[in-house]
This record gives C-alpha cells, sequence and structure tokens, in this order.
C-alpha cells in the first residue's frame, strides 16, 4: 500500500512509480486518468481550446488534421451527391412532360413538325413501292387509297409551309451579335486615345470584319425568309426559287463549317479523356484507392464521365449533320438518282437525331427542377 498516493500526501519513492507515475495530486489535473500500458488504451482526448501553441503535443494533432485537409469536405460531398442521385432517380419524368415542354418553344414544335412530316414521307415512298408490285383490287379501294395519298402529300407540303414559318426572323440572332459587337467594340485615336462615339467605324466594317459562320447565318436566315414569303405569295414565283437554291448554297457551306468544328471538338474531347484515363490508371498503380486520394480520384471520375457524355452527343451532332450534308448535297447538286428516297430517309434521320438531342435537354432540365425543389 506504500506505493499508492493519496491527494495531499508527497510523493514516494517507491519502484511502482516508474510504473505508475500519475497520482492524484491536487496540483495536478483533477480529471482521471488511466494506465497507458492497460489493455485498453484511453480514447485520443480532444484539443482543448486553451492548449498553448507551443504545446508539442498541439502540433502533433495539427500535422495529423493536415495530412487529410480535404477528407471531411469530400465525405460531405459523397453524401450530397448520393442524396441527389437518390432523389434524382427517384424523380420520374414523363414523357409526355418532356414534350410539352419541348412544344412550347418554336424548336420544339420545328422538330416535332419535321418528324411527323418526313415520317408520311418514308410512308408514302414504302406505299408506293409496295403498290408497285401489289395492285389494289375494286374500285371503292382503289379511290379510298388514291384520296389518303393526296390528302397525305396535302399534309406533308402543309406542314413544310408550316416549319419555314416556325424558322422566320431568325436571322435577328446573328444581326443581334453584329451589333453588339459593333456597339462594344472602342475606336482609338492615333495617339492611343480613345475616339468619341461619332468617330466609330461604320457598320458595313463591322459586317465585313464579323466571323463567317455569323455571317453566313444571316446571309441563309434572310434567303429563307424571302423563300418564305414567295411560298406565301408575297413575292414573285422567280424570286423565291432563286433564293431558295441560295439558301441551299448556304445550308451546304454552313454544314461543312460546322462538321469541321464538330471534329476539332471532338478530338479535344477524346484527348482529354485519354489524359484523365491515363492520370487515373497512374494513382490505381501506384497504390492510390479512393480513400488515400478521394478527392482527385472523385473530381477524375465526374471529368471523364462529363467528357464521355460530351463526346457522345457530338457524335450524335456530326452524324445529324451528315445527314443533313446527303438532304442538302440532291437540292444543291440536282441530283435525281434516289432522290425522293435518299431524302426522306435522310431527313427522317436527322429529325429524330437532332429531337433527342433536344428531347434530353428539357427531360434534364426538368430533372433538375423537381430535385432543387425537394
Amino acid at each position: 500500500m506504500s506505493g499508492i498516493t493519496f491527494p495531499g500526501q508527497s510523493h514516494s519513492s517507491s519502484p511502482h512509480d516508474a510504473l505508475y507515475p500519475l497520482s492524484f495530486d491536487s496540483a495536478s489535473t483533477s480529471g482521471f486518468q488511466m494506465n497507458p500500458l492497460s489493455a485498453h488504451p484511453p480514447r485520443t482526448p480532444r484539443t482543448s481550446v486553451a492548449t498553448s501553441p507551443f504545446d508539442p503535443q498541439a502540433d502533433a494533432e495539427k500535422e495529423e488534421t493536415e495530412e487529410y485537409p480535404h477528407e471531411l469536405e469530400v465525405e460531405l460531398d459523397e453524401e450530397e451527391d448520393e442524396i441527389q442521385e437518390k432523389s434524382a432517380a427517384q424523380t420520374r419524368i414523363h414523357a409526355q412532360a418532356v414534350w410539352r415542354e419541348m412544344l412550347e418553344t418554336s424548336a420544339g414544335r420545328d422538330k416535332t413538325f419535321k418528324i411527323i412530316q418526313y415520317s408520311m414521307k418514308v410512308y408514302l415512298l414504302f406505299h408506293n413501292a409496295v403498290s408497285r408490285r401489289m395492285p389494289i383490287q375494286g374500285d371503292r379501294r382503289r379511290a379510298f387509297e388514291a384520296g389518303l395519298l393526296l390528302r397525305l402529300g396535302s399534309a406533308v407540303s402543309g406542314l413544310s409551309l408550316t416549319r419555314k414559318c416556325l424558322i422566320m426572323f431568325n436571322w435577328l440572332t446573328p444581326l443581334t451579335s453584329i451589333l453588339a459587337e459593333h456597339h462594344a467594340s472602342p475606336v482609338y485615336k492615333a495617339g492611343g486615345a480613345r475616339a468619341a462615339p461619332s468617330s466609330r467605324k461604320p457598320l458595313l466594317h463591322t459586317f465585313l470584319h464579323a466571323p463567317p459562320p455569323v455571317l453566313l447565318e444571316l446571309v441563309q436566315a434572310v434567303a429563307d425568309d424571302v423563300a418564305t414569303c414567295s411560298r406565301l405569295g408575297l413575292l414573285g414565283r422567280r424570286t423565291g426559287e432563286r433564293a431558295g437554291r441560295f439558301a441551299d448554297w448556304c445550308w451546304f457551306a454552313s454544314t461543312l463549317v460546322d462538321l469541321v468544328e464538330n471534329s476539332v471538338e471532338l478530338g479535344m474531347i477524346h484527348t482529354s479523356e485519354r489524359t484523365v484515363e491515363s492520370r487515373l490508371y497512374a494513382e490505381s498503380m501506384t497504390g492510390a484507392t479512393a480513400k488515400s486520394t478521394p478527392r482527385n480520384t472523385k473530381i477524375d471520375d465526374r471529368e471523364l464521365k462529363l467528357l464521355q457524355k460530351q463526346a457522345y452527343w457530338l457524335q450524335v451532332q456530326r452524324t445529324k449533320l451528315l445527314m443533313d450534308l446527303i438532304f442538302v448535297s440532291y437540292d444543291v447538286f440536282r441530283w435525281q438518282r434516289g432522290r425522293e428516297a435518299i431524302q426522306a430517309l435522310s431527313g427522317l434521320a436527322s429529325a429524330l437525331l437532332s429531337s433527342s438531342k433536344l428531347y434530353d435537354r428539357h427531360r434534364n432540365s426538368l430533372t433538375k427542377s423537381k430535385v432543387l425543389s425537394f
């Protein structure tokens, strides 16, 4: 019992003091302290607010917390992402809701009417091909078929004129960008001082120095409107035909420009994908895991998924542009062999591809709005 020290007594020089150096001295801390050689070591105490900044124990704890500074943030981000993914998975967007959002816009109505128009064209194409091999029996049935084909042909022509009217005044978009560039660009004198607004360069100079794709879009939209006015009876037939042919040439050139831009963007996306994949592979070969480098791995995974999605839609857009190029080439070069069949099939494929991209965009916006409302 001599090895036990009670409060108020002096420390003994017992050999047990080397094993049990802690005591219930009143001068020390009043809390209970466990034996460090016990089979159940004590829990790591929390850092006190009143800890001295020169305490080596506080420095050691600070180094341990600074080893993974973003670990807590990543855990919180993962929890938020899991919550959003679960809510997005539970949120079911009906197809009729997406189509309702699409039809509220002029672009959505244009794509919808284009699908209906070219579906009718494809049906008429196959119907004529089948009726040639299997002649219709009976005068009444023959008259019904003739009336049906006449009504479908009239509907196709009406939908074509409706789509032309829907895209009227599209030249306002490139014109607005050119005028904004004209008003935003300052003019400087020879000495470097800024000139007055009255000494600005003429508007024609801004038009001539505008980007070629913007000018091409402007000219094509104006030519399309002239051709539409001719079909409506506001202008002469010859003027409408010339404007329509000029619009076809502009469409052909703009499609080629878009294909070049699409190829460049797709190449950049593939390069970024290979960079991210090589970085992920290097991290996996060095033994890095999602727990050792949580923030870097999570960022790389997100970036890779985003790049793959962008590459997918760029490939869809490239296929759509190829269909448009095939369609407009028959009008520009006036090819006649297989004209109706190829233009009907390429037009329907282009309508479906462009509508799928627009449908995905509206569905994503509806999903985000519902998730945020939760």
